[in-house]
């Protein structure tokens, strides 16, 4: 623990008082949020029923269980059925899997192309820095949703694909924040101690400065989960999804044609994807602050 002391008159070497970690200082100001601690425990919630959901509840989403345009509450059916007499509350179980799952992946992905990229960029700078940002204006300029489509239409739509494909055309916006934290951080004392004991490059960049650039960019990451989320319903309402697996974005987009007869079938699964990216932007938001030393109370 680091201690600092008061200089004030008639104190001396013994009135000392401790200082918090900053990553003590981070959580602290982090579970004060109460906007946070609400979108963390609805994000568990959701990860809950994905993950214990189908032990639970062993009705196939795919499965014909009634008549089709079932309301909800019809023949026990709490959510009702869509037009082909599927059990909704099965596909929103289901479905919440397949959702999160391409949210993580194109999420993580989009950080792996944007920091790379960003790293190198702002640590060499020079014509290095000229030529890759010149790349990400290419990417940055073109339509993301487009963009995705054509490559998931290229190739077919599995997961993997689709969180591929997102992440290839979200990742412009992270190489620009990683750049700018190099460029501030590479020129600080320690950074320059580190050059002088004969580090590496490779050594420099992703031990000496990542980690202290990591907080802007684990905010982004947090976020960018809810924008493949919402990437993915759109290929999904389009057909550009892998139709033997359920998810959230499948079915809206199966139902829609059916919206004024059954609105539940769409209804339901766009609350869900609704609740998910509210959970996660408050979780984000709330890193925001938990980050900002300016917000914290020392």
């Amino acid at each position: 623990m680091r201690f600092s002391k008061e200089k004030t008159a008639g104190r001396d070497l013994d009135d000392v008082v401790p200082v918090d970690h900053p990553l003590k200082e981070m959580w602290r100001m982090f579970f004060k949020n109460r906007a946070a601690l609400f979108g963390l425990g609805l994000l568990l919630t959701i990860i809950l029923m994905a993950l214990l959901g189908p032990l639970l509840y062993h009705i196939d989403p795919f499965e014909i269980v009634w008549a089709p345009l079932a309301p909800p509450g019809e023949e026990g059916y709490l959510l009702g059925t869509d037009y082909l007499g599927r059990d909704i509350l099965a596909g929103i179980i289901y479905g919440a899997k397949a959702t999160l799952v391409v949210g993580t992946a194109a999420a993580l992905c989009t950080v792996c192309i944007g920091v790379t990229v960003g790293a190198v960029a702002g640590f060499y700078g020079g014509w290095v820095d000229n030529a890759l940002m010149r790349v990400t204006e290419f990417f940055q300029v073109l339509p993301p949703l487009l963009f995705a489509m054509v490559l998931v239409t290229l190739f077919s739509p599995k997961l993997m694909i689709i969180s591929i494909s997102i992440g290839v055309v979200s990742w412009p916006g992270v190489a620009r924040l990683t750049r700018g934290e190099f460029l501030k951080i590479r020129e600080r004392e320690y950074v320059m101690a580190a050059r002088s004991i004969g580090s590496s490059n490779l050594r420099i960049i992703w031990k000496v400065i990542l980690p202290n650039a990591l907080p802007p960019l684990i905010v982004t990451a947090t976020l960018i989960i809810g924008v493949a989320i919402l990437f993915e319903a759109g290929l999904s309402y389009l057909g550009l999804s892998d139709p033997n697996i359920m998810s959230w974005g499948f079915m809206i987009g199966s139902s829609r044609e059916y919206i004024f007869e059954s609105w539940w079938a769409v209804t339901f699964p766009g609350v869900a994807i609704f609740l998910t990216v509210l959970a996660v932007s408050l979780v984000g938001d709330g890193f925001t602050d938990a980050f900002n030393p300016k917000l914290r109370q020392l």
